[in-house]
């Protein structure tokens, strides 16, 4: 094992582009895939699944750029094939035989070194295809590895303060595999649980960190400019992850030994409301300079409510919710309470820009430099806010951006400010 790194739910078909052409291929099930093939004479072969997301137009831009550039490419769309939405729930319901016959078939015919690409969630039906394969062909080459951008390992978004499980599968996987990733992501946070997590079951693991750029990168419909100009690079990107995998790929690998458990996502989105706090009440240190580095000790607060929030300029929910913050520290005005927005790994030109330019608040932003402050919190998902009572303990908390002037969060303030327990 070795790691290196490196700094309308409707469910709609492909569309083929010019220098595209449709293979069908029938499973043992009896089901049809529909290939989007991309034809190149290299010795290379991508089979890219969409994500959860669905197909996307700069997928098959990029597709073209790779063929153009001698690499085979073969894009599917399982969800359409089994009729399935397009949901993080769905891609729970692609057969594993799917990809695994899928995998066979393009080395049989293709006599090709065959690359698995995905993003998001797709990264699970990938790997368990993958692992399929490796049972039914043992000790057979061909299979190269796994190309993951922003992966999605976790079974599901965990209350605040709570750990996070993984996937089952991400721990039996035995590929070499690249992983793409944005830093301006929760997962780019879960890395350090994430590669050991894939290197258990062998995998060697590679890892590029992009900076400046958000999940989905090559398909938001809100892209930056930086984004828009790293998505017309994303051939490139993929072509240097096969080159760097390729040491990797000589040998069969074996599918590691484990029961075939399938655990089930919910499908459905937890409320976005002010929970009472299901974790340890005692909060973790936190201790952060604010913008005139001035050192800011949550201790220091005890007889205070709280209202401890992580955000970063980047992410919308973060900036939609801010204003109704400053109403709520507003109204408490000549209360006893306190709201300190913790800012994830920005640097503070870019905070300050942003305070200057797109949101007047005027409570203590908290600097985490280098998402310390993040990790103890357990923070998952952006934002991830907290409410602390006048004792020091954790009352409240969620994850997601919410109205925070609402009748029900400024009574649960009141009721903590007035010393009442939840």
């Amino acid at each position: 094992m070795r790691l290196v790194c490196y700094l309308i739910f409707l469910t709609l078909p492909l569309h083929l582009h010019a220098a595209e052409k449709t293979i069908s291929l029938t499973t043992s099930a009896g089901d049809e895939i529909t290939i989007a093939s991309s034809p190149a004479a290299g010795k290379k072969l991508f089979i890219w699944l969409p994500s959860e997301a669905g197909p996307q137009l700069s997928e098959q831009k990029t597709a073209g750029q790779l063929a153009h550039k001698g690499i085979e490419v073969w894009r599917i769309d399982l969800l359409a094939d089994y009729f399935l939405p397009q949901t993080t729930s769905s891609m729970e319901r692609i057969p594993d035989t799917a990809i695994s016959e899928l995998i066979q078939h393009a080395i049989e015919q293709t006599h090709k070194q065959v690359y698995l690409i995905t993003t998001g969630r797709g990264a699970i039906p990938i790997l368990r295809g993958a692992r399929q394969w490796q049972q039914k062909h043992p000790n057979q080459a061909g299979l190269a590895g796994a190309v993951l951008m922003s992966p999605k390992f976790f079974m599901e978004t965990p209350d605040p303060g709570l750990e996070g499980k993984l996937m089952p599968i991400v721990t039996t996987s035995n590929l070499p595999i690249f992983i793409i990733q944005p830093n301006k992501s929760p997962w780019f946070w879960k890395l350090d649980k994430t590669r050991p997590a894939l290197m258990q079951g062998g995998s060697d693991v590679y890892v590029r960190r992009l900076r400046n750029v958000r999940d989905r990168f090559n398909f938001r419909p809100d892209a930056t400019k930086e984004e828009q100009g790293l998505s017309g690079k994303l051939s490139i990107l993929l072509m240097q992850a096969a080159k760097l995998l390729m040491p990797f790929n000589q040998k069969p690998r074996t599918a590691v030994v484990q029961q075939d458990e399938k655990p089930k996502v919910k499908s459905s989105k937890k409320d976005r409301q002010l929970q009472t706090y299901k974790g340890d009440p005692t909060p973790p240190e936190l201790r952060l300079k604010n913008l005139n580095d001035e050192l800011i000790d949550l201790k220091d607060l005890k007889g205070r409510v709280v209202l401890v929030n992580f955000w970063a300029s980047w992410c919308p929910p973060c900036v939609h919710e801010m204003p109704s913050m400053q109403r709520l520290k507003n109204k408490f005005k000549d209360k006893p309470f306190t709201i300190l927005a913790v800012n994830m790994a920005e640097d503070q030109k870019t905070i300050r820009h942003f305070l200057n330019t797109k949101i007047k608040v005027d409570f203590p932003i908290l600097k985490d430099s280098n998402g310390a402050a993040l990790k103890r919190w357990k923070v998952f998902a952006f934002p991830t806010s907290y409410v602390i009572d006048k004792k020091g303990q954790i009352s409240y908390a969620l994850f997601g951006g919410i109205e925070w002037d609402t009748p029900d969060i400024v009574n649960k303030i009141s009721q903590l400010l007035d010393g009442s327990n939840p």
